[in-house]
């Protein structure tokens, strides 16, 4: 069964920003001869890294809202400076925008059960332009 991650993007003003930020991150990688990859860094390696590479996503939460998911595609242990071990998840580089789902801020990264994740907005039939509060209101009405 598949299962996705949850994260803040602190520091993220925007899914613009966002996808800026990931597009300096792929040539930063490119240009230290990692190739064209794209990855998030993290203390702790999943414990359920099956059902994550299963089709699972990492949906991103930015300014308190869920607003974009990326696949993961790979998981790798690396060493970092300092001897101690890290998880990279290894991620798509195409960026998918959820309807924006409000959400309380947390530490680190949690599961997120694909029942629970937000609708990709392409197929959702909300107006991208709709307000986060409004969407919270038809989901909570049943009506998303």
């Amino acid at each position: 069964m598949t299962v996705n991650l949850i994260k803040l993007s602190v520091g993220v003003e925007s899914i613009e920003h966002l996808a800026t930020i990931q597009a300096r991150r792929r040539q930063d990688a490119q240009t230290a001869g990692l190739g064209d990859r794209l990855w998030h860094q993290t203390r702790h390696m999943p414990r359920r890294a099956d059902e994550l590479l299963d089709g699972g996503s990492i949906y991103w939460v930015i300014k308190g809202n869920i607003r974009m998911r990326q696949l993961v595609t790979e998981l790798e242990r690396v060493t970092v400076d300092d001897g101690t071990t890290r998880c990279r998840l290894i991620l798509d580089s195409q960026l998918t925008e959820t309807v924006a789902w409000p959400r309380r801020p947390f530490q680190g990264w949690r599961y997120l059960p694909v029942t629970d994740a937000p609708p990709d907005l392409a197929e959702s039939g909300v107006d991208a332009e709709m307000p986060p509060e409004m969407v919270a209101e038809l989901r909570s009405l049943g009506l998303l």
